[in-house]
């Protein structure tokens, strides 16, 4: 019910078809084929009016059916003044159907017109109207006054047991158009944040990859700049073709990732130090899988802190661990303190920015500066 129950309407998805199984919708039908056949029976069996009557009886028994008609779209477009004035026309010709002596089909439309009233129009415009439409019935019906008592009480309950029925199938389907909404918000949601996933996966191993030929070659240039002889030179441009070539390893990488193919975190650690001189990995704790996202910001924070220790810390030896606790997967990076290189304002500078950020989106948190030896970078994030 909505919140006036004496002057608000039935919702329009209780008065409309729409939420109704199939055999709930032929039903009506059947009912209203019969009220038809009943008011066509009684219009052709009377046998005390003529031919010409007879025809006029039909002729007011298609009005009927177009009035009842026009009520029920009235009804559902919730137009007070228009229903009010088709019903009204309903009753006047149950009153000239009893006047010409069409005593069952008058009987019919003021059950009709008080089941319909009541099931269909605000209470404060129902209840006289089915009052109305129901003692008129009561009057002209021939049967003992018990009989005709016990009928008025059944139509006026079923008029409200119809109007409570559309109401509960109203709000079902209101709930499930809800529901519906609130799934697709949710599906956009999910598509947005993977789609923000995605970007940040494509952004991380270009800046990482970028960043380390853009060290290598910045080097080669200081090189050729100053003379240097064509092995330096060389070994520089081919550190960069490496780094190139493992950018588009970590490629194909990050797309696996994508698809849920991930190799072993250790592992992965393990073969990235491989490449790093003077670096170590240890693992401690209870090994378990963690999830992408989680296993994606370790690599990628491990990767950046190699990155900037070649950068800043030419020469120095890194220890890397990576601790499983609890509630928590841990990783702590740390070199022992270099020189700093000649490429130390190499890069754009918002490798710890996106680390950072990263690590924000999963709850978690990073802490890097220098410590005791060199320079410390440990991200935590829930596992």
């Amino acid at each position: 019910m909505t919140q006036n129950l004496w002057t608000s309407w039935p919702s329009r998805e209780a008065l409309g078809r729409m939420g109704s199984p199939r055999s709930r919708r032929m039903l009506a039908w059947a009912v209203r084929m019969l009220v038809l056949a009943i008011l066509l029976w009684g219009a052709f069996s009377a046998n005390h009016v003529p031919p010409w009557g007879a025809v006029a009886a039909v002729a007011t028994v298609i009005l009927a059916a177009a009035v009842s008609w026009a009520f029920f779209h009235t009804t559902y477009a919730h137009r007070l003044v228009p229903s009010l004035a088709l019903i009204s026309v309903l009753l006047a010709i149950a009153v000239a159907a009893q006047a010409t002596g069409f005593r069952g089909p008058a009987l019919v439309i003021w059950c009709g017109c008080g089941i319909s009233a009541l099931e269909r129009m605000p209470l404060a415009a129902a209840l006289p109207v089915a009052s109305v439409a129901l003692a008129s019935f009561a009057a002209f019906n021939n049967d003992v006054w018990l009989t005709t008592a016990a009928t008025v009480v059944g139509m006026a309950l079923a008029g409200w047991v119809l109007r409570l029925d559309a109401e509960a199938r109203g709000s079902a389907q209101r709930l499930l158009a809800q529901e519906r909404a609130a799934r697709a918000a949710e599906a956009e949601s999910a598509a947005l944040a993977e789609r923000a996933r995605i970007a940040r996966e494509i952004h991380d191993v270009l800046a990482h990859s970028l960043s380390a030929q853009l060290v290598h070659l910045e080097a080669a240039r200081l090189l050729i700049e100053r003379g240097a002889d064509r092995e330096q030179i060389l070994e520089r441009v081919v550190a960069a073709r490496g780094m190139a070539r493992d950018g588009l390893a970590e490629t194909r990488q990050s797309l696996s990732a994508l698809r849920g193919e991930l190799t072993p975190l250790e592992d992965f650690l393990t073969e990235l130090v491989s490449t790093a001189d003077g670096a170590e990995v240890a693992v401690t704790g209870e090994r378990r899988p963690l999830s992408a996202e989680a296993s994606q910001a370790v690599r990628r924070v491990a990767q950046e802190a190699l990155t900037n220790v070649r950068k800043h810390a030419h020469g120095a030896k890194v220890r890397m661990s990576l601790d499983y606790s609890e509630y928590e997967v841990t990783l702590d990076v740390r070199d022992s303190g270099g020189k700093p290189g000649e490429l130390t304002g190499a890069g754009a500078g918002y490798g710890l920015l996106g680390m950072r950020e990263r690590a924000e989106l999963l709850g978690g948190s990073l802490e890097a500066g220098p410590d005791e030896e060199g320079f410390a970078v440990t991200l935590r994030v829930p596992a």
